[in-house]
């Protein structure tokens, strides 16, 4: 009747694998087009199963995490302690997992344009603020489990019907934004700024991008 979706360890999820983003720049604009997006066909799974899913995000959420919890999540309670944000532009890369596609639906396109150019974290107070999340709590398992529990109290045919008019209106054109979120990427992975921007977060310093 409903499902939830939490980190299994202190964060919800830190993001993409920097070693597999490294990878990305030594290969071809066109191969990396494709393995983008099948990459987002796996993560858009989520939105197909037929119960509302209620993320619970019990730590950092950062870069494709958080996208994950945006597009893949219909509900989202946040930890009070959580941080969450789209660093993308911090690694010197476009935004990508349908994070154009939902952010601008979810907390409007001036709040998007913000957090995607800026790449700033945010905490569970400007989270619930700014529409991102709906409720912040001490304890974001719980308060989920009870979230579930009130939808759980409601008829499961209205619940499904209403889950799916909900999907379908957020689906509109997101095929076209997967594809050109996929085109952008491909075009910065070759890029001597996204080496840097990921080089430098593996050495813990501040990058330098120059622009090639």
């Amino acid at each position: 009747r409903a499902a939830i979706l939490t980190g299994a360890g202190k964060a919800f999820s830190a993001g993409g694998d920097l070693d597999w983003l490294l990878a990305r720049h030594r290969d071809t604009p066109e191969n990396n087009f494709e393995i983008m997006l099948k990459f987002y066909n796996r993560f858009l799974v989520m939105r197909e199963l037929p119960v509302p899913v209620i993320g619970a995000i019990n730590g950092p959420a950062i870069g494709a995490g958080f996208c994950l919890a945006l597009g893949g999540t219909d509900i989202r309670v946040a930890h009070t302690k959580a941080k969450m944000g789209l660093t993308f532009t911090k690694l010197g890369l476009h935004p990508g997992m349908a994070a154009t596609h939902f952010l601008p639906q979810i907390a409007g396109p001036q709040v998007a344009a913000d957090l995607l150019l800026t790449g700033r974290l945010v905490g569970s107070e400007e989270a619930v603020r700014l529409g991102l999340v709906a409720q912040a709590s001490d304890s974001c398992a719980d308060t989920s489990l009870q979230i579930a529990r009130d939808i759980c109290k409601s008829a499961p045919v209205s619940v499904s019907t209403l889950l799916k008019t909900l999907r379908n209106k957020q689906n509109i054109n997101l095929d076209q934004s997967l594809r050109r979120e996929s085109e952008a990427q491909a075009e910065c992975y070759p890029t001597n700024d996204l080496k840097e921007g990921v080089t430098a977060l593996q050495e813990k310093r501040k990058p330098i991008f120059k622009g090639d």
